[in-house]
Formats: C-alpha cells, sequence, structure tokens
C-alpha cells in the first residue's frame, strides 16, 4: 500500500442494550443514512422474536447473538494465481472480517425473503439462523464445504 492504513474508527454501543455489536448490525442495515428507521428495524425484528420464542429463559438479543455466531464462517476460498493455473486456496478468516461476513450474509438472505414488512424478513433469517437453517447458515455451510474440497491447494497460502 502506498499510504498509511486508515484509523479505524470508533462505534458507539447502541442507545437500547449498550452493545456496540448491535450497532454494527444496524449500520449494515441502515439503508441511505436513515439509521433511526434501522433502529427502529431492528429493534421490532427482536420484538418479533420475543413473542415467537416459547421459552422465556432466552433473551432475543441472546438468540441474535447465537444466530450471529452460528452463520459466522471460519474458512473461505480465496483465487490465487499460481504458474497460469487459478487455484481456490482455502483461508482462515480475521475476526473482524468474520463478524463482518456473518453480518452482512444475515441482512442479505433476510431481504431475500419474502414478508411483510422487514422487520418481519429480519426476524425470521434471525430464528432460522438460531435453529441451524435457513439461507445465511447454508451460505456459511457452503463455504465450509468448498474450503474442505479444496484443501488440497492449502500449501499455496500466502
Amino acid at each position: 500500500m502506498r499510504k498509511a492504513k486508515p484509523k479505524k474508527r470508533i462505534i458507539l454501543p447502541d442507545p437500547k442494550f449498550n452493545d456496540v455489536l448491535v450497532t454494527r448490525f444496524v449500520n449494515d442495515l441502515m439503508v441511505d443514512g436513515k439509521k433511526s428507521i434501522a433502529y427502529g428495524i431492528f429493534y421490532d425484528a427482536l420484538e418479533i422474536m420475543g413473542g415467537r420464542l416459547k421459552s422465556d429463559e432466552v433473551s432475543p438479543l441472546d438468540v441474535w447473538k447465537k444466530a450471529l455466531e452460528n452463520v459466522t464462517p471460519a474458512v473461505e476460498v480465496k483465487s490465487r494465481r499460481v504458474g497460469g493455473a487459478t487455484f481456490q486456496v482455502p483461508m482462515e478468516i480475521r475476526p473482524e472480517r468474520k463478524v463482518s461476513i456473518s453480518i452482512k450474509n444475515l441482512i442479505l438472505f433476510a431481504r431475500k425473503r419474502s414478508g411483510k414488512s422487514m422487520a418481519d424478513k429480519l426476524a425470521a433469517e434471525i430464528q432460522a439462523a438460531y435453529n441451524e437453517e435457513g439461507g445465511a447458515y447454508k451460505k456459511k455451510e457452503e463455504t465450509h464445504r468448498m474450503a474442505e474440497a479444496n484443501r488440497a491447494f492449502a500449501h499455496f497460502r500466502f
């Protein structure tokens, strides 16, 4: 790189749960800079999930965190050119990138779902991820399968 690395911005915790991870999620959920609407969607989704939960011993926030954990990939494949051939090389993922990928996948597959409102769709996707099913979980499993299939090229790591 030619320039110095940009400084990491400090993300403030959200007002309701006082959690920085919630703010990161809401920032990715936000469209056109409408943060208050994004917070509303997220909190509504947690409320909807709270109504659906059978047992009261787990809070909706804990369900969301477990769902995020369930869709977080450990490895990914990166293309690497070696002698004219391109190999899919399995690589470990940095912790920050892991969180980023899981958040983006959860939101992407929530948006693709059919439902009335974004809060409904997000609640359904979080519920599915918590139960280890749904689009975001399948994406993680597929990523792991690709990495496993290309394990023979792991020595090309850079």
